[in-house]
């Protein structure tokens, strides 16, 4: 068992813990929503994914979030989970990002779609 994401304390009153398949899940979305540099001992953590919003929206803006989201995956859970495929899907303000990925230690196939609104 691991600590769940975010941080809460259970109806026993202790630290709430899941298990390890949605304990990754729980990194990966720690990944996409922190920005490089806002972790002080690990400023290469994350992808910068909230800027999204905040772009001219095209193409080409679909297919760079797509690889940069992919490469940082890859980077930093690399040693737990093979990232398959990354969608990115943007409306206006709001914007969804699902990964297909395997969870190396199970060999077990995940998807996991993400939503955020800005």
């Amino acid at each position: 068992m691991q600590v769940d994401y975010p941080f809460h304390i259970d109806e026993r009153g202790r630290t709430a813990s899941v298990a390890e398949d949605a304990h990754i899940r729980d990194l990966i979305e720690q990944v996409l929503f922190t920005a490089p540099g806002e972790r002080v001992n690990n400023p290469t953590f994350g992808c910068g994914l909230l800027q999204l919003p905040f772009q001219p929206n095209s193409d080409q803006l679909q297919q760079t979030t797509e690889f940069l989201v992919y490469g940082a995956l890859s980077q930093i859970l690399g040693n737990l989970i093979d990232v398959q495929a990354i969608v990115v899907d943007r409306q206006d303000s709001a914007f969804t990002v699902t990964v297909s990925y395997v969870i190396r230690r199970s060999g077990a196939a995940q998807l996991a779609t993400f939503e955020r609104t800005v």
